[in-house]
């Protein structure tokens, strides 16, 4: 079984400078993913900066040259089924094949509710997420088709030009036995385990299908043991236990440890947030002292 590693940066109060670096950064040490958040605003802050997501990823493609590119997760009511499909072929195109669609039904109401966003129920926007994947198929193929959906109706519709990839990934995040799980069986290349699903990670896994398995983790990179408290200070403060799961902590070998703890449960992908946002000189310790340690102790 194979271990990727992704780290997630949501562009929140980091400029464009920032995020560049970051991802350039990511590159460097030898991280397999890049991903952005997808909101109009900061869920639950006052205002603050938030660069379009999309947008965001083109000047990052353009600025890196092998990590891949995606959302973790982009949020389906904002765009039509056959908009997000031209914009993740274009994206696709410009990253020449390195953009993976990250996707979700989305689930901050207030976010609807502040800019005016019509939304149905939860079940409808899962109905939703399910034919947009459907039409997305059907949009790389470049072929002309017709789509009739409960939600989504299209008449003669193709999408050229084609992705670079012949099929893009596809990664649906959540822990929703009822309304997730199903479309990660039906739709999906990866399932992404947020991070307050862990504790039912067994039960939820049996649902997945054929998905690989993908996990969200808060991270703490101690330089010394005797950082340790203070780092683990910071996580409970920016990323609580109860949304974001129980935090990866420590100094380089204890993270390696319980790393290989959750590759063993069958997590191939860890989607890495950090305590201090990713700042660059961290993303490049990571990968030295981590990254690349724990795949030499894997392939051994």
């Amino acid at each position: 079984m194979t271990v990727q590693f992704g780290v997630f940066v949501p562009q929140i109060r980091i400029d464009l400078a920032g995020m560049r670096a970051r991802a350039v950064a990511a590159e460097d040490a030898g991280f397999d993913s890049f991903w952005l958040a997808d909101h109009l605003y900061s869920p639950g802050t006052r205002p603050v900066d938030v660069l379009e997501s999309w947008t965001l990823l083109t000047a990052l493609a353009g600025a890196t040259s092998n990590v891949r590119l995606g959302h973790m997760v982009a949020c389906n009511p904002f765009r039509h089924p056959a908009v997000m499909a031209k914009t993740a072929a274009t994206l696709d195109q410009v990253s020449g094949g390195r953009f993976e669609l990250g996707i979700g039904w989305g689930s901050v109401e207030p976010e609807f509710e502040t800019f005016g966003i019509p939304v149905g129920s939860r079940r409808e926007r899962a109905e939703q997420l399910g034919e947009t994947l459907e039409i997305f198929r059907a949009m790389c193929t470049g072929e002309v088709f017709d789509y009739s959906g409960k939600h989504f109706q299209l008449r003669g519709a193709y999408g050229l030009p084609v992705p670079v990839q012949e099929r893009i990934p596809v990664h649906i995040g959540g822990g929703g036995a009822q309304l997730t799980m199903p479309l990660v069986a039906q739709h999906a290349d990866w399932w992404n385990c947020v991070g307050y699903a862990r504790d039912r990670f067994d039960e939820l896994a049996a649902l997945r299908g054929s998905a690989r398995i993908s996990g969200q983790y808060p991270v703490g990179l101690a330089a010394t043991a005797a950082e340790v408290d203070e780092v683990r200070a910071v996580i409970d403060r920016r990323m609580p236990e109860g949304g974001w799961g129980t935090p990866i902590l420590g100094t380089a070998d204890a993270v390696i440890e319980q790393l290989v703890a959750e590759h063993e449960r069958g997590v191939e992908l860890f989607v890495l947030r950090f305590h201090d946002f990713g700042e660059p000189e961290t993303l490049g310790r990571f990968g030295r002292d981590v990254i690349t340690p724990l795949r030499v102790a894997l392939a051994g």
